[in-house]
């Protein structure tokens, strides 16, 4: 019988293990199978993106349009 794990712990474990440590190294530190963890991993992996997020992304995909736009010219002035 698996025992449910609050939000916060669970949201600390997926930092962890995004943070670089490893799956079964933070399972056996909390007690939980890998099994669980994975699933987890997954369910995260297939959620959407965040309102907040997307546009977040669309705004920083403009800036590098702009930069990357901006570096071409240099270069094309450069060539002249």
């Amino acid at each position: 019988m698996s025992v449910p794990v609050a939000k916060e712990v669970k949201k600390e474990i997926l930092n962890k293990i995004e943070g670089g440590q490893s799956v079964k190294e933070v399972a056996e530190q909390y007690g939980i199978s890998t099994k669980t963890v994975y699933r987890w991993l997954k369910e995260t992996k297939d959620s959407y993106v965040s309102a907040k997020q997307y546009n977040k992304l669309k705004r920083e995909n403009e800036l590098l349009k702009k930069l990357l736009g901006m570096a071409v010219l240099e270069l094309e002035r450069k060539k002249k």
